[in-house]
Order: C-alpha cells, then structure tokens, then sequence
C-alpha cells in the first residue's frame, strides 16, 4: 500500500512541474514577461518608473485597480510598464481623474514617455 502511494505521490509531483514546462511565453518588440512580477512590478500592475530605465527594479508609482489614478510632480521622460493581465489596456492622460486620455498601452508591454503633460493614467479591462 504504501509503495502505490509513493507512486501516485510522485506521479503527481511530475505532472505538476510538466505543467510548468508547458506555459506560454509571449515576446514582442518592448514586450516583458507576463503574469510574473518583473522589474519590481508585479504580475496584474501598471508601474511608472523615474526615468527611461528600469530604477533598479524600483518604481515610483504603482497601479493595480481600474479606473483614473492622478499624478503630481512628473516631469521628463519615464518608463511606463504594463503589467497586467488578460487584455487590460494602461492609458496616460493630460487631465486630472482620467481625462483627455492618449493612447492604449497593451499588457506586457513598455514605453518611456515624456510626462510632463499628464497629469494621471487610466487602467481598463481589455
């Protein structure tokens, strides 16, 4: 009996870690992995960093709920990195709550933008 428990034991054990071997890796030009924290941003997060470089895996902001998200004080180029998941787009905008919104960044992927006129971003389900 307790041989037969081994087994299914580490039966389950392998098809767990096949089950990792198998996951899909995405890449494209600026894309970063999905679904893992990367660069200090974790998996599901919209991260704004203070300059056009990853800070060391540092962000200065971070996102993770949907809706408008006001900034203050940034000026310059920064690297704006979308983390989230399932589609969810990211979206600079001028105005304050969300306004006068540019663009749709898609998930795992990065930009460095000049943000001195904007003034919050935007996250939405894709």
């Amino acid at each position: 009996m307790r041989q037969i428990q081994a087994k299914v034991k580490a039966v389950a054990a392998t098809t767990a870690l096949a089950g990792l071997a198998v996951l899909p890796l995405a890449g494209s030009a600026h894309a970063a992995p999905k679904a893992a924290a990367s660069h200090g941003c974790p998996s599901g997060y919209v991260c704004l960093y203070p300059n056009a470089s990853w800070n060391g895996g540092k962000p200065i902001y971070k996102w993770y709920t949907y809706g408008a998200h006001n900034i203050s004080g940034q000026y310059g180029v920064k690297r704006f990195f979308n983390n989230q998941t399932g589609g969810a787009i990211a979206r600079n905008c001028t105005g304050r709550n969300g306004t006068g919104c540019q663009g749709a960044q898609r998930a795992g992927t990065y930009a460095d933008y000049n943000y001195t006129p904007y003034n919050s971003v935007r996250l939405e389900r894709g």
